[in-house]
């Protein structure tokens, strides 16, 4: 198979980006969400602050080094002007716009295996549960098995946090946390009051597991209002993650 370039995977992103940008879809609107893919070893591409993902363009992208900004989050005391003079520092060409703030999680969530693409959005569905005391349950309990296919086990779940460097180390710790529980990396991470991240090989992962969660999420809601939901067991849910036809599922939708 060819390797793509870094034009080619910038060309996915912007689709990607369109994609999420829908304003049908109600994932996000203005200057929300951001979106990144990574170019090489060393560097990847991130939105940059303020572009629209529904019309972002190539000129909304900053290219930027990985490891100066993964080393910002072993940073215990900086002051905001110097994260945003870190972020300046990190593009590959000075005349970049600036990479959005939450390019920190973005560059360190591209460091794990088998993700190559990240979709950060604000999706009103995934919100309304976000923004209550629902959002551990909806995080860990499963209502039916595409959610399972699509969006894994559980979801990674991170207490509200301001974005920017502090979000960006609570992400890691939580998905660090889940990672050594569950052996794997996750698919996806919700922000409490703030908003899905999905992860993937492909763009295509990343869409899929950002509407399978806002159809999850439409679900929940729906079952709560009708009355108690009715879960999958653990034991259903860690049947239907390992099953050999599932998996194969999940290779064919480009989720593996």
């Amino acid at each position: 198979m060819k390797k793509s370039t870094p034009s080619d995977l910038t060309s996915q992103l912007l689709d990607l980006s369109h994609q999420l940008g829908r304003e049908d879809r109600a994932l996000a609107i203005l200057g929300e969400g951001n979106t990144s893919a990574r170019l090489s070893a060393n560097t990847f591409v991130v939105k940059a602050s303020g572009s629209h993902l529904g019309t972002l363009t190539a000129a909304g992208l900053t290219v930027c080094r990985l490891a100066e900004l993964v080393a910002l989050l072993d940073v215990q005391k900086i002051s905001d002007v110097a994260v945003d003079a870190a972020l300046l520092a990190a593009r590959v060409d000075p005349s970049a716009k600036k990479p959005s703030v939450e390019a920190m999680f973005h560059a360190w969530l591209l460091t794990l295996p088998g993700v190559n693409f990240v979709g950060h959005t604000h999706p009103v569905m995934v919100n309304k549960i976000l923004c209550t005391p629902h959002a551990r349950t909806f995080a860990t309990r499963r209502l039916c098995p595409d959610e399972i296919v699509c969006c894994g086990a559980e979801f990674v779940l991170v207490p509200y946090v301001d974005p920017g460097l502090k979000l960006a180390q609570a992400i890691r710790r939580a998905v660090l946390a889940y990672i050594k529980r569950l052996a794997r990396p996750p698919r996806a991470i919700l922000l409490e009051n703030h908003g899905l991240i999905a992860l993937g090989a492909t763009p295509a992962a990343v869409l899929a597991v950002t509407l399978m969660a806002v159809k999850a999420a439409e679900i929940y809601t729906g079952a709560q209002a009708l009355g108690s939901p009715r879960f999958l067991s653990a034991a259903v849910a860690a049947r239907i993650a390992g099953r050999p036809d599932e998996l194969y599922r999940e290779k064919m939708l480009g989720l593996r």
